[in-house]
């Protein structure tokens, strides 16, 4: 598999403060990537330095070869590097589409015609495609600020797909979802993004969510990174344990839920009847 993505010897030092110290990490095309860490221990640093949002102290950030560091967030995101935040990043008071409609026009970064309307039919059945590969075409006309916290988790990483990123960074997909909804909703996301080969690497502190959707873990520890591997072989890291999972935790051995059953938009509505 090509490497999408590498660094090498990545470093990022706040004064006396190391955030992060030797971070080497490859991404290959297509592929799915947890990261695993307490709160503090560099996991966010390393993407924001990925992303261009940082800066490094030192080091190499390599995509396909060629360097990246030091490039703007704009530059990184023409290259094919997206990413999602933590809390999703909206339009509150427009409807789904209407935010999947900003969305495009950004992306296309097309330069505005005077007496030309900025939404054409084209346009709004492309947004409304995207939707329908995330499950909630259903949700198009209603505001956001009326939405489950699932569907605007889905939502705001459908708009960080709309330039078609080959590789794109998730910040704790599932923070916020409900627990009865979050495996549902994961399932969607990464169905969804294996349609165009998208490579993902998702923060998550929620194990259940890296067992099931993460074939390899990268676990960081106080900047620097504890252990990288097959995510049955990562857990059972004794410094793993100690430092990041706690020594009591044990493996559920549940299987993701079955994409083959129903479509996204049938999973979306039986997680999300009647809303929260």
């Amino acid at each position: 598999m090509t490497v999408l993505l590498e660094t090498r010897n990545l470093e990022r030092t706040f004064g006396a403060v190391v955030a992060a110290s030797n971070i080497n990490i490859q991404i290959k095309a297509g592929e799915i990537l947890g990261v695993i860490g307490s709160n503090g221990a560099g996991k966010t640093t390393f993407v924001n330095m990925v992303t261009g949002y940082l800066s490094p102290s030192s080091g190499e950030i390599l995509y396909r070869g060629n360097p990246i560091h030091g490039k703007a967030t704009r530059d990184i995101t023409k290259l094919g590097i997206c990413r999602s935040f933590q809390i999703p990043q909206l339009f509150l008071e427009l409807s789904v589409l209407e935010n999947m409609l900003i969305a495009l026009i950004i992306a296309k970064g097309n330069a505005p015609v005077l007496f030309a309307p900025a939404v054409n039919d084209s346009l709004e059945e492309e947004a409304l495609r995207l939707l329908s590969r995330f499950g909630i075409e259903d949700y198009a006309n209603q505001e956001i600020t009326t939405l489950p916290q699932g569907v605007r988790k889905l939502v705001d990483i459908a708009m960080a797909t709309v330039s078609e990123p080959e590789l794109l960074f998730l910040d704790e997909p599932t923070s916020g979802v409900s627990a009865h909804e979050k495996l549902e909703i994961m399932q969607v996301l990464i169905t969804a993004l294996k349609v165009t080969n998208t490579a993902v690497l998702f923060i998550e502190h929620d194990m259940e969510i890296v067992e099931a959707f993460s074939p390899r873990v990268v676990a960081f520890y106080e900047g620097t990174i504890l252990a990288d591997g097959p995510t049955a072989e990562v857990l059972q890291n004794s410094k793993v344990r100690e430092f990041v999972i706690g020594s009591e935790f044990h493996r559920k051995g549940d299987a993701p839920p079955s994409s083959t059953t129903e479509t996204n938009s049938a999973k979306i509505g039986s997680v999300l009847e009647g809303g929260v």
